[in-house]
C-alpha cells in the first residue's frame, strides 16, 4: 500500500493539524513563497512520489487566494510524481454559485471545480456542500460528507420532546429534515425570497412553532441576514427558545456579533470547517471540531474502505 503524506494550505492549518493528530501521521510541511510581483509559489516540503497525498484547505477569505495557492499544491503534488492526490476541502465557497440565474454570468461552481482536475486533483473530500448536486461539476470522485452526526451529538444533550428543527428555507428542508429525524424533532421550513446577497425575505415558516423550542438549521451563515429574518417570524409565531446551528460559521461583516445580540438566541453550534479568530468568539458561541470525521473518512479513502458506511444509521 501507498504512503500516506497530508499537507495543509495556509487557509486553516490548526484543522490540518487535528486531522493529522487523529490519523497519528504527520503533517508534512509546505512553503508559500510570494514573489515581488504578487505571484505565488508552493513547495511540498515532503517526498510525495507514489504517495497517497492529502492536500487541506478549505476555501475561505481570502478565497482567491487560497484557491490559487490550493491549485499550485495540486500541481507541485502532481509535479512531484504523487500517487494520488485527494484535495480535502472542508469548505467549498464556490458551491454558491452552482447555476446561471441572470444573464451573461459564470457557474464557478463549475469553473472551479475544473480547475481542481486540471491541475492535479484525482479525487475530492467535502464537507456540506450549499448544493449536494454541486459534487456532479467534478470530473473526479467525491465523497460528500455532513455534520449532521457531530451537531445531533452536542443538541442531545438537551431535553428534545418539545423541539422543532427549522430550516430557513426550502432548499435547506431536506438536510434538516434528516437532522430532525436524528433529534426525534419536528421540521420546519421558512418560505424565502433572496433579493441581494445581504436582502432576503422570509413570508411565513411551514411548520409547528408556536411554544417549541426551535433549532435553526443551516448549512452556512456568511452575514447572517437569512437568519435574522427567520428570527423575526419565528418571534411572530410564539417560539418559546431558540437555538442556532450551522456546519460552516464564516460570520463574515459582524455576523457573530449580531447573532449573539439577539436576547432570545441562546446559543450558536458551528463547526471548524473554516477558522473563527479567537476575538470574535461570543459566551454563545460553540464551536465542534469536526477533524475525527475527516480524518476518518481520509483513513477509509486510504485503505480503500466506504465511506459512505460513515453515515450508516
Amino acid at each position: 500500500m501507498r504512503e500516506i503524506a497530508v499537507f495543509s494550505g495556509s487557509a486553516h492549518p490548526e484543522l490540518a493539524a487535528q486531522v493529522c493528530a487523529q490519523l497519528g501521521v504527520p503533517l508534512s510541511p509546505t512553503r508559500v513563497n510570494r514573489f515581488a510581483n504578487d505571484c505565488l509559489e508552493v513547495q511540498l516540503q515532503a517526498n510525495c512520489r507514489e504517495h497517497d497525498v492529502f492536500l487541506i484547505q478549505p476555501l475561505v477569505a481570502p478565497v482567491q487566494e487560497n484557491l490559487v495557492e490550493l491549485l499550485l499544491m495540486c500541481d507541485a503534488a502532481r509535479g512531484a510524481s504523487a500517487g494520488r492526490i485527494t484535495v480535502v476541502m472542508p469548505h467549498y465557497a464556490y458551491a454558491r454559485s452552482d447555476k446561471k440565474d441572470a444573464p451573461r454570468i459564470s457557474i464557478g461552481g463549475r469553473l472551479v471545480a475544473d480547475l481542481m482536475v486540471a491541475s492535479g486533483a484525482s479525487r475530492v473530500l467535502a464537507m456540506t456542500l450549499h448544493s449536494p448536486q454541486v459534487h456532479g461539476f467534478f470530473s473526479v470522485p467525491v465523497d460528500h460528507l455532513h455534520a449532521l452526526r457531530e451537531l445531533a451529538a452536542h443538541f442531545r444533550r438537551y431535553d428534545l420532546s418539545n423541539t422543532t428543527v427549522v430550516s430557513p428555507d426550502l432548499g435547506n428542508a431536506k438536510e434538516a429534515a434528516a437532522f430532525a429525524r436524528m433529534l426525534g424533532a419536528q421540521v420546519a421550513a421558512g418560505a424565502k425570497q433572496r433579493f441581494a446577497d445581504d436582502r432576503v425575505a422570509i413570508s411565513s415558516v411551514i411548520g409547528e412553532i408556536t411554544g417549541r423550542d426551535v433549532i435553526v438549521l443551516d448549512d452556512e451563515i456568511a452575514k447572517g441576514s437569512t437568519v435574522l429574518e427567520l428570527l423575526e417570524r419565528l418571534r411572530e409565531l410564539g417560539a418559546r427558545s431558540i437555538r442556532v446551528a450551522c456546519t460552516h460559521g464564516l460570520f463574515a461583516a459582524g455576523a457573530l456579533k449580531r447573532l449573539s445580540d439577539q436576547s432570545d438566541v441562546l446559543e450558536i453550534v458551528c463547526t471548524n470547517t473554516v477558522p473563527i479568530p479567537a476575538e470574535e468568539h461570543t459566551d454563545k458561541l460553540r464551536v465542534l471540531s469536526i477533524a475525527p470525521a475527516l480524518a476518518e473518512a481520509v483513513r477509509r479513502i486510504h485503505n480503500g474502505e466506504s465511506v459512505s458506511a460513515l453515515f450508516d444509521m
